[in-house]
């Protein structure tokens, strides 16, 4: 396991650790807010959550519309319970709904929970109870009045803000605080779904009023919203308006809102540079209490704008500065050494940022650093490196002491690591560079040979640093040629003995027991091989078998190897010694630039970033939030969001779960549909295509996965796409003036898809999508009665798919005569594409070449609902009508960006080495011709030119194959107009090629 996958999974422990501490205080005050006691599993509200007895809907439907409070509540509890849990009460809604005109202040809490979390999922339905949501906001009890601006801004739907604006205005005015604060927040997530709707009516300057608001909770919650929309929004100028009286504000408030609305103030102050140092100063001393609080977030949020402050508005070297220095110290070391790994994880990461800021906030504390015995190992990983950043002439002592002690441990990643850190030190400071060296010394002498290899490494990284200097264990290395099996260890010996072959007696015997296993070496050992030979032969050309031993080292580097590395070294090699040995000299043996120390990793203004984002995530990845964080996951966060004011805490924002390769959604409620179970697994990939790739490489004149090398103007270039002599795309026709147009491509067959069973109602569905007549798809189905009566009609139904499939005839399946039971019948549904209803996010795919199809089918006679998934590959919906000219072709073909290109390689093509038969294939299937030619300088090379339009969504493939004579292969590269469709059309078009 690597460095970085350590930090991931430290980051992740320590993530998973802080959301358990936070779960059940937030489940106690989200259940609280609804007026309901902690739940356990012994006895409480906690019976809900373990009902699983059948029937239970019917039941709570009841008791929805029983008279009696208790039992709504109780009943409203069970659904909330069975919507926790993950089952589908969405039948529900109406029954909870009409709970909702009540003047029970805990029942009207549990119902707007309710809707909170099913507008998640039914936003449109939530709007059924808008008119309640606006009666409440006038409410004389500012409970409801908050509860109801809370529950308008979770419901995340654009035409919820035409009800919410005035009763969002009239609370951000309201004479309650609770009101105040709730509003603060709402009117944050109204910017997310209207920015320009919150500027026009004016509620920036109102959430900014209220950063001057007496109550220090208000202004919290205020500052935290203008900070999220000054992220959201960050073309705009300052959008919280700072100013002396608002900054005063903001600082009186530190003192007594809620700690959480501590760090959204500190993190403002931190985006505030004053103009005076005085005022700088001033700010400091305020926050300076701030060191000492119990939460951590607040500590990293206080040092962070202390040391904003310190480098940008104050001097780093005066007086004044050296003692906020030594009050940064403290609160620090308190935060490593905490008793939990992943937290102290967390501040060593943090640490780190610092201390590249500003080492001597932390010199005279490096002991705190020094590594238990019972740290992990991402952590003694992590001080390590902080180690070596804070080591100096003063601590190097100590330091090497630790060091040592830390390569006789039982963990061999952390020996090397530790033996590592012994050259950085060597080569961070000249003066204790021999102490190092000698700390090596008796770590070889040692003879572990884990230990022995990465000290052959560390001293050759001295030998660059120290040119000359310490050649006298040289020796002592020698000696253990035979322990070294890895390849960095002995690439770094290599170098040593090439490098000082003229101080090593014996120096060609060396490197003759390393040529040996010349062929069988890495690829790092032979290139340092290759060139040590050449230094050998360079500094001693009379000395034994040196000028023998170059000359065979350079034949198997150009000679007997695939290597282009390694080929092109030797070629360069050989000509300098056969043209110049001067000027080989000069080039091989001439001085090169010393090994610099890389402790320093972060450039200026990363560090600059990194340092701002300080109590963040980002400061934990060590990279910039974007580097990370992209829109679609805010967005998938901010929808795990209920109530998130200052004084209760967030819910538990789990992952959500993933969609279904079919669609984005659940199906439509038209038969009271669930979600689709079955799935259809994609078929497997062939297993050829990677073992000809570096032959089609070699033969095509580059490697199979990276574009051809191409000048950038016309590909086409000229009358490359003119036709040739036997070009059968040539003319007006399709396939030539003699080719006839090709044969229509057999109908796919349908497959079993849903098996008889007691839920269908023994009805069985094999299925299969075909390209249909007049712009249609048709899903061609074979529908068997494995039950007791008979099917007379079937009513069926699509969900939203990529492609926006929907029937184009009546939504049924009707038999006539029945279809009786042992019996099976074809039937055939027209589909059209592109219906704007039914279209849907393209998921993510990969190697697939169609999409899942989700469709639920209906028993009119039984009322049996049942669910299938049928695979609809992407051919399916290419368009028959969508012939492009060449001139067009070539206009689109430039200006598609080259990130839209996707390249394969398919192997053993069923048509063989024939280009027609292969091209046939495809324009049976509807890719149309467009040009073929001859690939210039490559003899029995040529390229088909394809177009291909999708019926559904807007978007087109351009497809160019090219082909090799006598090769039964072939690559493919496919541009398209919609990036997120790339992998799909490569994998439709490599599909076809594989077809029989």
């Amino acid at each position: 396991m690597n460095a970085s996958q350590l930090q991931r999974e430290a980051a992740s422990r320590a993530m998973k650790m802080a959301r358990a501490a936070g779960m059940e205080k937030s489940m106690a005050q989200a259940m609280g807010a609804a007026g309901v006691s902690a739940p356990n599993v012994a006895g409480g509200d906690g019976r809900f959550f373990s009902s699983t007895k059948k029937g239970e809907t019917q039941e709570i439907r009841l008791e929805l519309q029983a008279a009696s409070k208790d039992k709504k509540i109780n009943a409203v509890k069970k659904v909330i319970a069975n919507m926790t849990v993950g089952k589908d009460v969405s039948a529900l809604f109406p029954d909870v709904l009409n709970c909702i005109q009540t003047g029970n202040i805990e029942l009207k809490k549990l119902v707007y929970l309710y809707l909170v979390n099913h507008a998640k999922t039914h936003p449109d339905l939530a709007l059924l109870a808008v008119n309640t949501f606006v009666r409440d906001a006038a409410d004389p009890n500012p409970l409801v009045r908050a509860l109801a601006i809370r529950t308008m801004g979770c419901i995340r739907v654009e035409r919820i803000t035409e009800y919410l604006c005035e009763p969002l205005e009239r609370a951000l005015k309201d004479e309650d605080p609770y009101v105040r604060k709730t509003a603060a927040v709402c009117v944050a997530k109204l910017h997310d779904i209207s920015p320009d709707l919150v500027k026009d009516r004016g509620f920036l300057d109102l959430l900014r009023d209220l950063v001057a608001d007496a109550n220090p909770t208000v202004v919290a919650n205020a500052v935290a919203a203008l900070s999220e929309i000054a992220d959201e929004d960050k073309g705009s100028d300052d959008v919280m308006g700072m100013s002396s009286a608002k900054l005063q504000k903001l600082l009186a408030a530190l003192n007594e809102c809620t700690e959480w609305g501590q760090v959204s103030i500190l993190d403002a102050l931190a985006k505030y540079v004053p103009e005076e140092a005085k005022d700088a100063e001033r700010i400091i001393e305020r926050v300076m209490p701030r060191l000492q609080h119990a939460n951590s977030a607040v500590v990293l949020s206080a040092i962070k704008v202390i040391l904003q402050y310190m480098h940008e508005a104050l001097d780093p070297e005066s007086e004044l500065c050296v003692g906020y220095r030594k009050k940064l110290s403290p609160p620090l070391v308190t935060m490593v050494n905490t008793a939990e790994p992943e937290l102290c994880y967390v501040a060593l990461r943090n640490v780190n940022l610092i201390v590249q800021r500003d080492q001597r906030i932390l010199e005279n504390e490096i002991k705190i650093f020094f590594c238990r015995y019972n740290d992990p190992l991402y952590v003694k990983l992590e001080k390590l490196e902080i180690m070596i950043r804070l080591v100096s002439d003063r601590t190097v002592d100590q330091v090497l002491l630790e060091l040592k002690e830390y390569s006789q441990e039982v963990d061999v990643d952390f020996v090397r690591t530790a033996i590592k850190a012994v050259g950085r030190v060597a080569v961070k400071l000249e003066n204790a560079a021999q102490r190092c060296v000698n700390v090596l010394l008796e770590l070889i002498k040692a003879r572990v040979p884990y230990v022995v290899q990465a000290a052959v490494v560390v001293v050759a990284n001295i030998f660059r640093r120290y040119p000359n200097r310490y050649e006298s264990i040289i020796g002592a290395l020698c000696e253990n040629l035979e322990s070294l099996d890895e390849p960095e260890a002995k690439e770094a010996m290599i170098w040593i003995v090439g490098e000082y072959a003229d101080s090593i007696e014996n120096a060609d015997e060396l490197l003759s027991g390393f040529l040996e296993d010349f062929r069988e070496s890495e690829h790092a050992v032979r290139l340092q091989l290759l060139t040590a030979c050449v230094k050998l032969f360079l500094k001693s050309p009379q000395r034994g078998e040196a000028q023998q031993m170059v000359q065979s080292v350079l034949s198997m580097s150009t000679e007997c190897t695939d290597d282009p590395d390694l080929r092109d070294r030797g070629y360069i090699y050989w000509r300098l010694l056969s043209n110049d040995p001067e000027a080989a000299k000069a080039i091989v043996l001439g001085p090169k630039p010393p090994v610099e120390d890389d402790t320093a990793k972060l450039d200026e203004a990363t560090l600059d970033l990194l340092l701002s984002q300080i109590g963040t995530l980002a400061s934990v990845y060590h990279k910039p939030p974007e580097a990370f964080v992209n829109e679609k996951t805010l967005k998938e966060e901010e929808e795990e969001e209920t109530y998130d004011d200052f004084d209760d805490a967030p819910a538990d924002d789990e992952e959500p779960a993933p969609a279904p390769q079919g669609g984005g959604g659940d199906l439509l409620d038209l038969l009271d549909m669930g979600p689709v179970a079955a799935a259809v697994p994609e078929p497997p990939k062939s297993g050829g295509d990677a073992l000809v790739a570096d032959a089609l490489g070699d033969i095509f004149g580059g490697d199979p996965v990276v574009p051809p090398s191409q000048p950038s103007g016309d590909i086409f270039g000229g009358d490359l796409m003119a036709p040739s002599q036997n070009d059968p795309f040539g003319g007006s026709a399709l396939f030539g003036a003699n080719t006839p147009p090709p044969a229509p491509a057999p109908l796919r067959k349908p497959v079993s898809v849903l098996q008889p069973s007691q839920q269908s109602g023994g009805v069985g569905i094999a299925a299969a999508f075909n390209a249909g007549e007049q712009r249609t798809i048709a899903l061609d189905l074979e529908v068997s009665n494995a039950g007791p009566q008979p099917v007379r009609l079937l009513q069926i139904q699509l969900n939203k798919s990529p492609f926006g499939l929907a029937p184009a005839d009546a939504p049924s399946l009707q038999f006539d005569p029945p279809l009786l039971p042992g019996t099976t019948r074809p039937k055939r549904v027209r589909l059209r594409a592109g219906d704007a209803k039914m279209l849907s996010q393209v998921p993510a795919m990969t190697a697939g070449a169609g999409v899942n199809v989700q469709i639920a089918l209906k028993n009119a006679d039984t009322g049996a609902v049942f669910y299938l998934a049928a695979p609809c590959p992407l051919d399916a919906v290419f368009a028959a009508d969508a012939t492009v000219d060449r001139s067009a072709f070539i206009a689109r073909w430039k200006a598609i960006d080259d990130a839209n290109e996707s390249y394969a390689t398919v192997a053993d093509l069923p048509t063989g080495p024939s280009i027609d038969a292969a091209v046939a294939k495809l324009a049976a299937r509807r890719c149309h011709p467009v040009a073929r030619r001859a690939v210039p300088g490559q003899v029995g090379s040529e390229v088909a030119y394809f177009s291909v339009q999708l019926l559904g969504p807007e978007a087109e493939y351009l497809v160019e194959l090219t082909f090799k004579s006598g090769v039964a292969a072939c690559k493919v590269c496919v541009k398209t107009t919609a990036r997120s469709l790339a992998p799909l059309g490569l994998a439709a078009i490599c599909a076809l090629l594989r077809a029989p």
